[in-house]
């Protein structure tokens, strides 16, 4: 904890969803990747929260969460840099929105070459600098 009382991270989170998506569909594939990144990194959940009556609410990631905005080719680079550094993605393809279950979302993802992929959102969490380098030319979701 630094002197002005906040935590640093040595590790960013990051969530790129494509920006010509519409809203429901942003909305979902950022649900779906959080659930990756959860799944891969367990420790970053933290203890239950507890409101003053007592009410008691589900764990939260312990640590910010950044959402950005691209374009189709800016994910494709974005994508591709994550590749070249060996990242561990979570993914979300355009074919995964008319799939209904989690075996039918890994058969979409399976029946396509990685640079034929119409990425719609992915997420990655990885040392703080190795994000940036990664999601550069994304910009903040507004």
């Amino acid at each position: 904890m630094s002197q002005d009382g906040k935590v640093s991270f040595d590790t960013k989170i990051a969530f790129v969803v494509r920006g010509d998506l519409a809203v429901w569909q942003k909305l979902n594939v950022t649900a779906f990747l959080t659930s990756g990144i959860v799944a891969e990194n367990p420790g970053i959940i933290g203890e239950a929260y507890e409101d003053a009556a007592g009410n008691t609410y589900n764990r939260l990631s312990i640590q910010p969460v950044i959402v950005l905005a691209a374009d189709a080719a800016t994910i494709t680079k974005i994508y591709n840099r994550a590749m070249t550094r060996g990242s561990r993605l979570s993914l979300y393809i355009d074919e995964m929105f008319e799939t209904g279950h989690d075996a039918a979302n890994r058969a979409a993802v399976k029946a396509v070459r990685p640079e034929d992929l119409k990425i719609a959102g992915l997420a990655l969490r990885d040392d703080r600098k190795t994000v940036d380098k990664i999601t550069r030319g994304a910009r903040m979701h507004a």
